[in-house]
């Protein structure tokens, strides 16, 4: 029986007149790892903010661990492309700016210890004091992603969060994101149109359309971690046929 931590039914929205999703379904497995994989515009975001009731569906329905979102939202974190860090807060203290949020300054205060251990996690042990204007891009993306796991959630939204970093750094991260993910078997629920990055992280990759969005496919990958493509066959042939796929779709000219 499928152990559904999200699940979108027959989704349907429209947002500025057009249509984004028409019937939308697919589910997340708890301590699963999901790449929503689609062309630009589709509307992968969207799912996010459904997920983190900032939208509301016109009709269908969505579920986080049998509830709606409104009443699971503090289930829910967020990793956006931006790291969003506050300038005047050093790393230790914007890893607690979430809790403080959600839980006020004292329980803030009390987790400072914490936070220290998940500053550790992501490789910046030894930079706790420092301002974002004295890290790299891929540092302050790790304190943001402390940040996230600060507030203790079953579910880690991850919005194209290494987009605006160097290949290597984005490497790097990539592999570090895979490796806390195994360590502490959340579920987490990634945006990106990187096919690479897909293949590369992902249990199972759920390939979305061109708007009106619905899934084409749900691909379970499961070659072992950790996995590169060079060298390796399947992974290399599944690439091409992705690429392939990506091709078609931005050859189609969305509906109106």
């Amino acid at each position: 029986m499928s152990d559904a931590l999200i699940r979108f039914q027959d989704v349907k929205l429209s947002l500025g007149g057009q249509v984004i999703y028409d019937r939308l379904s697919f589910h997340v497995e708890r301590g699963e790892f999901v790449c929503l994989l689609g062309p630009s515009g589709c509307g992968k975001s969207t799912s996010l903010r459904l997920i983190g009731d900032l939208l509301q569906a016109e009709s269908g329905s969505v579920m986080v661990d049998g509830k709606a979102p409104a009443q699971a939202w503090q289930d829910v974190a967020f990793v956006f492309q931006s790291p969003r860090l506050a300038p005047w807060r050093n790393a230790l203290d914007n890893v607690l700016l979430g809790l403080e949020l959600r839980r006020g300054r004292g329980q803030a205060r009390q987790s400072q210890e914490r936070a220290r251990e998940l500053l550790a996690l992501v490789g910046l042990a030894d930079s706790a004091h420092k301002y974002p204007s004295m890290l790299s891009g891929g540092e302050r993306q790790r304190v943001a992603l402390a940040r996230a796991l600060a507030v203790d959630p079953s579910i880690v939204l991850m919005d194209e969060p290494f987009s605006a970093l160097d290949p290597n750094t984005r490497r790097r991260l990539r592999a570090e994101i895979e490796s806390i993910w195994q360590r502490t078997g959340r579920t987490v629920l990634l945006v990106t149109h990187d096919i690479e990055e897909a293949i590369v992280l992902a249990d199972r990759i759920v390939l979305l359309s061109n708007k009106p969005t619905r899934v084409l496919e749900s691909i379970a990958v499961t070659v072992p971690r950790p996995r590169r493509l060079e060298g390796h066959p399947e992974l290399a042939a599944l690439k091409d046929r992705l690429h392939h796929l990506f091709q078609s779709l931005e050859a189609q000219p969305e509906e109106l």
